[in-house]
This record gives structure tokens, sequence and C-alpha cells, in this order.
């Protein structure tokens, strides 16, 4: 019988499925992407008896492939924190689905696994902008300052490797990102001993400078939104800049959308750190928008609409 690890690119997909798979190790199809591609299920083609685990992906974007797996007699497990909509019934289906604004997949899996990998949890937590529940979530690790500070570093780091239009603007496919931490139950010894830490901290900082030198095309009091160019960088620094422009100002509602090749737009908001809500109500009300209360996002804005989601994102926060 096969199994299928199907999980999202970012850092909360793969910090949820190393902590899954480092208690339960299991030969698997990983099956992943960019951070915003999210209808993974549609890639799976399991057979009846095979089981899939599912992390960090809506269950309303994937309902009808899960149905799917569901009928065809494959068991399903499955752990999120995004917008669900109605759960199926089904004796195959195991769901944890928590969509409070404080916690993430990997908190989910942390918490179904009793805390055995709980650096691993905080990293998700951190690479979900999640600050104030990371450190709280890490106290009983008793770490110095240093020490979360690299967690902090490696979640954001994790993080800011998924987002793009295509694999081809990121640093590492998220399948092969997972696999190089795959051997690593510490993730101390991941940081000093792969290289792939300094890779992505020195491309991290690079995109981050251009980032700093582009100003609002929109600036209130309650929100603020940017235009970045047609360029690799733009899709890679689109999530974590918008989640370092929340915690600067966490009164503010920021946007990012950086142009796409088509002439539309990929979009990132955040909504205000103080309330944590709204993103996912202004982007579902547009064509592939989706997401959470705290971040949400649309992957493809029409270019002539780009007037009209500034004017809904002042309304949304105003």
């Amino acid at each position: 019988m096969a199994h299928f690890d199907v999980f999202n690119g970012d850092a909360d997909g793969i910090c949820a499925l190393h902590q899954l798979r480092l208690a339960e190790p299991r030969e698997s199809t990983l099956v992943t992407g960019v951070k915003r591609d999210i209808s993974l299920l549609r890639r799976v083609t399991a057979q009846t008896g095979d089981s899939v685990t599912v992390l960090d992906i809506s269950l309303d974007k994937n309902r009808d492939d899960l149905v799917r797996l569901l009928d065809g007699g494959v068991r399903v497990t499955y752990f999120d924190h995004h917008f669900a909509g109605e759960i199926p019934e089904s004796e195959n289906l195991s769901v944890q689905i928590d969509t409070a604004g404080d916690v993430c997949t990997g908190w989910l899996v942390n918490q179904h696994l009793d805390g055995a990998f709980l650096p691993w949890a905080v990293t998700a937590l951190f690479g979900d902008n999640l600050h104030d529940a990371a450190r709280s979530a890490a106290r009983p690790l008793d770490l110095n300052g240093s020490q979360l500070d690299q967690l902090e570093t490696l979640g954001t780091l994790l993080n800011y490797n998924g987002y793009g239009s295509t694999l081809d603007d990121l640093y590492f496919p998220p399948d092969q990102l997972y696999q190089k931490i795959q051997p690593y139950a510490d993730p101390f010894e991941f940081i000093a001993a792969d290289t792939t830490f300094q890779t992505l901290r020195d491309g991290y900082d690079s995109d981050m400078n251009r980032a700093a030198s582009i100003d609002p095309v929109l600036k209130t009091d309650a929100c603020a939104a940017f235009v970045f160019p047609n360029d690799s960088f733009s899709r890679r620094v689109s999530g974590v800049y918008s989640n370092q422009l929340a915690r600067d100002n966490p009164d503010r509602a920021h946007a990012l959308a950086s142009l796409l090749p088509s002439g539309d737009y990929l979009v990132s908001v955040r909504a205000p750190l103080a309330t944590k809500s709204g993103a996912d109500e202004l982007c579902r009300q547009f064509p592939t928008g989706g997401g959470r209360k705290a971040a949400a996002g649309i992957n493809q804005l029409p270019g002539d609409q780009l007037q009209a989601f500034l004017d809904a994102m002042q309304k949304q926060f105003g």
C-alpha cells in the first residue's frame, strides 16, 4: 500500500511534516510546490487501501479531490489551520483543523505528538509570523536569546524559500528543502551543519534590501500597499517582507502586489497584528484569492483590478 505526504511548501508545511516523520518514519511520495500552489490533492493518484497525510493546505480549496480520494477507499489524515468550509463525513477521514489566529499546522502536529519535537513547532510558528505564540511555546525549552533568534531566523528563511510563482523562483524546491532537513531531529544541528541555511540567509538579506527601497503606492494610518516589479526577487520576498511590515506597524494592514509576466499581480496581504483578522475576507472578494484571517493572498489579481483591490483594502481595514 502506498502513502502520500501532501504539504504546503512553506515553513509551516515543512516543519509539520518533519515532526510527523521524525515520530512516525515511513516511505512516502512527496507532493508539494510553491507556497501558493495549494490545490495539491488533484496530483494524488492514490488507490483503494492507500493513505494520504495532508498538511497546511485549505480543505475548502481541495474538497472535490478529497471527496474523490475518500470515496475511492483512501484513508486521509488532515492537519490544517486555514478556512475549511464544510468538512466531508467519512470513516476514512481524520481531521485536526483549528483556524484560530495564533496557531499553525506545525503547532497542531506538535499537540498531536505531545510536544515530542517542540523546537520544530516553534520554528513553524516563527515562519508563520506568529512571534508571540512562538516565544510562548518555546518557554519549556529554556532557550537563551541567541537560540531563540536562530529559530526565528530559520522559520523566516524556510518561509521565504516557499514564495514564488514557479519553482524556478525558489532557491530550493520545497520537497528538496524538506529532504535536507529530514536527517536533523535538532534544528540547531541543521543550522550549524548544512550550507542550506547560509544560502537562504544570503538570498534573504539581498532581497530584503531591495524591497526596502520601494515606496508605497498607498499609505494611511490603517493600511499600506506596495507594488513590486516583475522580478523573481519580488515574488520571493513578498511574504517575508509583508510579515516584517506587519511587525513594524502592528496597527496597520499591509499588501504587497508583485507584477507577473501576464500583467496580473501576485498579492500578499497581512491583517494588522493587533487584530489578526480580515485578510481572508478581503482576498476572497477577488478571483484566486484565499488564505486565513491574519494572512492571505491572491494568486492572480487581474491587472485592471489593482485599484479596485486598493479601494476594497481601505474599506476592509479603514
